[in-house]
């Protein structure tokens, strides 16, 4: 039930290839401590040109995010990616919306996120692929209270090695 696919160490590790290994044309991408920092308006270093490469690659996406507009609209309108906010992960609410806003199959699409009790789970639920990526930042207490309780109870679930990738489809230099 809280077990991923895959498990990587950033999104950036994501490539084309290992997407259409999987049979993914549609990514359902969490925001916060996955494409950025939590609360940070800008995207992490190297997300713009990973964004970049998604679209050319014809790799369609969605911002899922349990957020509400005023964070998710902006982050997303900056990445000219669409996006659903207040979605309710785990629960399929955001994912139903954003696959039939993307007119894809479950069968071709894949939660990537940093949290096990939302992304990995939701995506579980869903019935759908799933990519864990380790969190960009460790939360702090103060803010994130319930955050850092869930980081406590995911531990069991965790990936040992954040590089599952097969050398073949890793990331070309």
């Amino acid at each position: 039930m809280f077990k991923t696919m895959i498990a990587v160490r950033s999104v950036c590790d994501i490539t084309p290839q290992l997407l259409r290994s999987m049979g993914v044309k549609g990514l359902l991408l969490d925001i916060d401590n996955t494409l950025t920092t939590h609360d940070n308006p800008a995207p992490a270093e190297g997300v713009l040109d990973w964004i970049a490469e998604m679209k050319q690659a014809g790799i369609r996406m969605r911002l899922v995010s349990n957020n509400h507009e005023p964070r998710v609209k902006p982050f997303a309108e900056m990445l000219g990616i669409p996006c659903v906010c207040e979605s309710l992960k785990p629960l399929s609410r955001g994912f139903i919306q954003a696959m039939q806003e993307m007119h894809l199959p479950k069968e071709s699409l894949c939660v990537v996120g940093d949290q096990i009790y939302t992304d990995i789970w939701g995506a579980n639920l869903f019935g759908v692929k799933s990519i864990y990526v380790r969190p960009m930042q460790k939360e702090t207490w103060k803010g994130h209270e319930f955050l850092c309780i869930k980081r406590v109870l995911e531990v069991p679930f965790l990936p040992k090695d954040y590089q599952y990738l097969p050398a073949k489809i890793k990331k070309e230099s």
